[in-house]
C-alpha cells in the first residue's frame, strides 16, 4: 500500500497496533471492575503533566506519563477512603488534575497553541520517545496481566473472597492502577486526551457483549481494537481526517453494528421458536461463562 511507504505511517501503524492490543485487554478488566471512567479520568490528569512539562521545559509526553501514574496511585488510595462510594475517587482526582492543568496553562499563554495534538491525538507525528513509552507500557502491562491473570480474575469478580483466600488484594489493585495509568498515558498520542477512553473501552464493550467467556472476550477485544485502529488509520490517510477522531468513530461504528447484529440474531432465534430461554441467554451474553474461573487446572489453565 502506498501509505506504508512513508516512515511516519509505518510508525503510526506500529504505535497503533501496540497500544490497541494492550489497551483492549485493559478495557475488559476496567469494564468488569466497573471502572470504565478511570481511563477517561487518568487521561485528563495526564494533561496536568503535559502542562507542567511545557512550563518546566521538560518533555511534555514523558511528564504526562509520570503524572498519569501518580494519579492512578492517588485514585487507589482515595478509593480506600470511600469504600461505599468508590466512584468519588475518580471525580476527586479528575477535578484536581483538570484544575492544575488550567492553572499551569494560564502561566504560559503560548502553551495553548500546541495543545491540540495532546487533546485530539496525532499518531502520525509519534516520535521515538513516545514509541518507546508505548513499547514499555505494553511490555509491563502484558507481563502484569499474564503473570497475575488468575489473581486479577478473582479480584475482578469477588474482591472479598479473594482477600479471604489470602490474596494481596491491596497490592494487586495498586499494581493494576499503576499499569492503567501507564497504558492510558501511552495511548494519548494515538487518540488524544479527549478520546483515549474510546480506544480502551469500546473494543471491550463489544467483546463483553458477544463473547461466551472471559478468555474469549480478551482475544475478541484485542482483535476489534487492532482492526479498528488499522481501519481508522487507513481511512484517516485516504480522507485526510484527524487520526484520533477517525479511529474513535470506527470503533464506535463497530460497537453499534455488533449490537445491532446481536439483536437481529436474537429476533431470528425467537422467530424460530427456540423458546424464551434463548432470550434470557442472549441478554446475559456479557456475563455468560465469565463467572467460572478459566485459569483453574480443570479448565486447562495454569
Amino acid at each position: 500500500m502506498e501509505m506504508l511507504h512513508y516512515d511516519f505511517m509505518q510508525r503510526a501503524f506500529y504505535a497503533g497496533g501496540i497500544i490497541a492490543v494492550i489497551a483492549s485487554v485493559l478495557g475488559v478488566y476496567l469494564m468488569l471492575r466497573r471502572q470504565a471512567l478511570m481511563a477517561d479520568m487518568l487521561s485528563h490528569v495526564s494533561l496536568a503533566g503535559v502542562a507542567a512539562g511545557a512550563v518546566l521545559h521538560v518533555n511534555p509526553a514523558l511528564m504526562g506519563f509520570v503524572v498519569a501514574v501518580i494519579g492512578a496511585i492517588a485514585v487507589e488510595y482515595v478509593r480506600r477512603s470511600y469504600k461505599t462510594y468508590s466512584e468519588i475517587s475518580v471525580a476527586i482526582i479528575m477535578i484536581g488534575g483538570l484544575s492544575t492543568a488550567v492553572v499551569l496553562m494560564s502561566l504560559n499563554q503560548s502553551i495553548n497553541k500546541g495543545f491540540s495534538a495532546y487533546l485530539f491525538g496525532s499518531v502520525v507525528a509519534v516520535n521515538e520517545t513516545e514509541l518507546y513509552m508505548m513499547v514499555g507500557a505494553a511490555l509491563v502491562g502484558g507481563i502484569f496481566f499474564y503473570a497475575l491473570r488468575r489473581p486479577l480474575y478473582q479480584i475482578t469478580f469477588d474482591e472479598e473472597t479473594a482477600r479471604t483466600n489470602g490474596l494481596p488484594v491491596k497490592q494487586i489493585s495498586l499494581g493494576f492502577s499503576i499499569v492503567t495509568g501507564m497504558i492510558v498515558a501511552a495511548a494519548m498520542p494515538i487518540v488524544g486526551v479527549l478520546l483515549v477512553s474510546s480506544l480502551i473501552i469500546l473494543p471491550a464493550a463489544l467483546a463483553i457483549r458477544i463473547a461466551p467467556s472471559f478468555v474469549s472476550s480478551l482475544f475478541i477485544s484485542m482483535l476489534i481494537g487492532l482492526v479498528g485502529v488499522f481501519s481508522g488509520l487507513t481511512a484517516s490517510y485516504e480522507f485526510s481526517t484527524p487520526p484520533g477522531g477517525t479511529i474513535a468513530l470506527v470503533l464506535l461504528a463497530f460497537l453499534i453494528i455488533g449490537i445491532a447484529i446481536q439483536k437481529l440474531v436474537l429476533k431470528l432465534r425467537k422467530a424460530g421458536n427456540k423458546g424464551l430461554d434463548t432470550q434470557n441467554n442472549v441478554d446475559q451474553s456479557e456475563v455468560k461463562g465469565f463467572t467460572k474461573d478459566p485459569f483453574t487446572k480443570e479448565s486447562g489453565g495454569n
